[in-house]
């Protein structure tokens, strides 16, 4: 019998493994795919970050006469855009396999399903895996809309638009969500007629509401068309592609529809049910050590609900597996984990919105700083965007921090630790920046939220 057995190979799930093979676990992994890495490294968040970074290049190159470089006719290969996304997943995934050998965790190809609290059978080759603890890292997949059900033609989740290699001249982006929002800021840049339907009333609903509107602004200025706060009342197919029918009476027509409205938990078919573990709105019910209602048996990741980011799911993993050793660890601060949407502008937030702040009763102080004050900013030629910051004015901690614009994707870092240590504004505004760099918009921004910015 193994110490444990984990399954699924996402971003929890071999994080999980290497840990546990860390502490000396003896440890055997799980997948039913034929490569490692889950929907995040195979066709999630690697293979869309390799798509943004060719778009990025292509902007570039389509705006050189700004930095004084003239060019001939520009040409755009959208498929050989897609192979090289699938050589960085390659590489990877292979990456994966071998950090699997080199800790000696055992690789059982196969589904998975719970038998009971300490046994795994694998079809279809009838093995069993038997683990003396269990995590299951499951995963999530795309969520599929009535009458919109992809079919890799003119209807596709990100799933299948991953492999799409010749791009239509218009599509209907349907969710304005971070994958909604990248996929735009992709096909958009490769020509295409982008229309975004977003149910709610802004996009990126989830960040702060100034955040939000930035990217809409933005959007909206490059010709990404943004439909906020539009219910779908009937799809129906054309000749052309798609017609969507609003609530509001307006109708959208493209030829192609991608559907970004979330995700669905990987809950049916893995034993839950025969082994009597628990769920909760559609997703397993975990304790705040990822503990599920049956003694050994741990669930992480997707699997269990928001916020669903892999970089959640690995420090779940690691959360579940020393608990599993037992070890004493802190839970995960659901608040202070990091989000990311890598679409240009990109966006970048950690700890809570303005909203949120006054809704727990905080009495904020909130500090502004726009890149077009920014020295490097302005030598990048990305003077868009801001950073804001939000300080609890009882305490002085700094409690959030949301910034859109240029590379802020990697600003992320440095505002994760401030908000996990309780750092006051007074001891960040001590703190010495590199000059010329984006990292002193932070420090500018922080210093705006005490009325004392410099560069304002």
């Amino acid at each position: 019998m193994k110490d444990l057995a984990i399954l699924g190979s996402g971003p929890g799930g071999y994080v999980a493994a290497i840990r546990a093979a860390q502490l000396g676990m003896a440890v055997t992994l799980v997948e039913q795919e034929e490569t490692l890495g889950g929907i995040c490294l195979n066709w999630g968040c690697i293979p869309s970050k390799a798509l943004l970074r060719n778009a990025e290049v292509l902007r570039l190159v389509q705006e050189a006469d700004r930095f004084g470089i003239t060019r001939g006719e520009v040409s755009a290969d959208f498929g050989a855009a897609i192979s090289r996304s699938r050589e960085v997943v390659s590489k990877l995934v292979g990456g994966v396999a071998f950090l699997m050998r080199k800790n000696g965790v055992e690789v059982v190809r196969g589904r998975g399903r719970l038998v009971s609290e300490q046994t795994i059978e694998v079809q279809p080759s009838g093995q069993t895996v038997a683990a003396s603890q269990i995590i299951i890292a499951t995963g999530a997949r795309p969520k599929v809309l009535p009458g919109l059900e992809p079919d890799g033609r003119s209807t596709f989740t990100y799933r299948e638009a991953l492999e799409l290699r010749t791009l239509p001249a218009s599509c209907l982006i349907v969710g304005g969500g971070a994958i909604g929002a990248e996929f735009a800021d992709v096909y958009s840049t490769y020509g295409v007629r982008v229309t975004v339907v977003e149910a709610l009333s802004r996009i990126l609903p989830q960040e702060d509401e100034e955040i939000s509107k930035e990217v809409h602004r933005q959007f909206q200025r490059r010709g990404i068309e943004v439909r906020a706060g539009s219910l779908i009342r009937k799809s129906e197919r054309t000749a052309e592609g798609w017609r969507l029918h609003l609530e509001s009476g307006d109708t959208l027509e493209a030829e192609m529809v991608l559907t970004a409205t979330g995700v669905t938990a990987n809950v049916e078919g893995i034993g839950l049910e025969e082994v009597g573990i628990e769920l909760q709105n559609g997703v397993i019910r975990v304790d705040p050590h990822q503990r599920t209602n049956i003694p050994g048996v741990f669930a992480i990741g997707d699997v269990t609900g928001p916020p669903l980011l892999a970089h959640a799911a690995s420090a779940e993993g690691v959360i579940a597996v020393e608990t599993a050793a037992g070890r004493e660890v802190a839970p995960l601060d659901a608040d202070l984990v990091p989000r990311c949407t890598y679409c240009q502008p990109q966006v970048a937030s950690t700890g809570l919105t303005e909203a949120q702040a006054k809704e727990r009763g905080l009495q904020v102080r909130v500090g502004k700083f726009p890149f077009t004050a920014s020295g490097k900013a302005i030598a990048m030629g990305e003077t868009g965007g801001f950073v804001k910051t939000v300080v609890d004015a009882s305490s002085g901690r700094l409690v959030g921090t949301h910034a859109v614009g240029p590379e802020v994707t990697e600003l992320l870092p440095e505002m994760v630790m401030a908000a996990w240590t309780g750092v006051r504004s007074d001891q960040f505004e001590a703190l010495v920046h590199a000059h010329p760099t984006l990292s002193e918009s932070l420090k500018e921004a922080v210093l705006a939220a005490d009325g004392a910015a410099i560069h304002i």
